[in-house]
């Protein structure tokens, strides 16, 4: 059997004719496959943020180190809303630590953990109008309300009704009799006085009337049931306390007695006339105020045509209250700082506002509110303590944003310090 030799000099051309076949293959398959730019592959990469602490992003999973919930992955430029602070369409001003927001760095780093620092984005360093001390505005995308479970409510105008309750008893006022009388001989004695030559006795007798009405409105009296006293021949008793009606006395705290005035309607019960009720009538109010348990003493006239309260009788006080339609929000969307009382105002596009407010009377869930808050707006009734956390943080990032520079460069936090 013959062999078939390749002569030498066909050789180098048989090479040349495979390479160039080969290369052009290479060129087709190329171009069937396209390839991802830079900066696509750069936009889907895979990052790690808090639910609840946005601000907190990382290039690997791990735990939130302010809530120490796990984070959660997206991706920057599909996932992330247009609010977002990790989104790439912004510019960076500069770089904070995750946990030290005072600490910042114009270049990125880690902190002692490992943790990347936070980018600070252009966005985000617009001046906001900040009402509350330490706090700043912020957004929040839906998905994240969602997850942390934020609720709102709207300011609004509402018939604000409440009770006023104390305790009391059926009256049993001896020194009250005593004070009348008193009160009686005294007016009759100046009006004989009135014509006398001596003015040392006409004197004394305005004195002693002047002393006694004192005492009159020490025990509860009205000036007008004074007046009344002073006046006509009519039994005293009858002039107080018509036939088949009783005095409650109650003693009520200092601060509930502006929302009293005369003639209210109050209902009575007694625990030892069960099932039975008693309506009845703000008769009049003490002046002064008991420095001990800094109440004062509230009379009421009750219809007790039985005589069934007899005096000394324990019983249980309600006074009806209507302030009138106010502006109010439920109790649940107030937070309080020291003396500032405030509330998180939802806007547009998940923007969360903390808002100082005035509170009026609190009414049952609900606060009266006189400034801070116009009707129809939305605020923060769930979930707030954790918006507050986030508003409190970008705060303290308002401040630190003033002169976004390398602070203290010798810190170990510091670029250039351990990792």
């Amino acid at each position: 059997m013959k062999h078939f030799r390749l002569k030498k000099t066909w050789i180098i051309p048989i090479v040349g004719i495979l390479f160039l076949v080969g290369g052009g293959a290479f060129l087709v398959i190329r171009r069937s496959v396209p390839i991802a730019p830079k900066h696509i592959s750069h936009e889907l990469k895979e990052t790690y943020s808090c639910s609840m602490h946005p601000s907190i992003i990382s290039d690997k999973p791990g735990k939130c180190p302010i809530c120490q919930m796990d984070l959660q992955k997206v991706e920057e430029a599909e996932a992330l809303p247009e609010s977002h602070p990790n989104r790439k369409d912004k510019k960076i001003l500069f770089y904070r630590h995750p946990m030290r927001p005072d600490i910042t760095s114009t270049t990125p780093s880690k902190d002692e953990m490992g943790m990347d620092y936070v980018p600070v984005y252009e966005e985000d360093s617009q001046a906001d109008e900040i009402s509350v001390a330490g706090r700043a505005a912020f957004n929040l995308s839906p998905e994240r309300q969602q997850l942390i479970g934020v609720t709102t409510a709207k300011a609004k105008i509402t018939p604000l009704n409440f009770e006023i309750r104390a305790s009391g008893r059926a009256a049993f006022d001896p020194d009250l009799f005593t004070a009348v009388e008193e009160y009686r001989q005294a007016v009759l004695s100046r009006d004989q006085m009135k014509n006398s030559s001596y003015e040392s006795l006409r004197t004394q007798a305005r004195e002693l009337v002047s002393s006694v009405q004192t005492r009159l409105r020490l025990l509860g009296l009205s000036n007008e049931q004074i007046r009344k006293l002073g006046q006509g021949n009519a039994s005293p008793m009858n002039l107080l306390l018509p036939k088949g009606n009783v005095w409650i006395y109650a003693e009520v705290f200092e601060y509930e007695l502006p929302k009293i005035k005369e003639n209210q309607n109050v209902e009575v019960t007694s625990p030892s006339l069960p099932g039975r009720t008693f309506m009845g009538r703000v008769a009049s109010i003490s002046p002064v105020l008991n420095a001990q348990t800094r109440t004062a003493r509230v009379r009421f006239l009750v219809p007790d045509p039985e005589g069934v309260l007899r005096p000394d009788t324990f019983v249980n006080v309600k006074i009806q209250v209507f302030l009138g339609n106010k502006l109010a929000i439920p109790s649940d969307a107030v937070l309080h700082s020291g003396d500032e009382n405030f509330v998180f105002v939802v806007q547009g596009d998940g923007r969360f506002e903390p808002r100082r407010v005035e509170l009026g009377t609190k009414v049952n869930d609900y606060y009266e509110i006189l400034s801070g808050v116009s009707s129809e707006e939305s605020v923060v009734t769930s979930a707030n303590f954790l918006i507050d956390s986030e508003s409190r943080l970008r705060g303290v990032l308002k401040n630190a944003k003033s002169s976004p520079s390398d602070k203290g460069k010798n810190s170990q936090l510091q670029p250039g310090g351990p990792r």
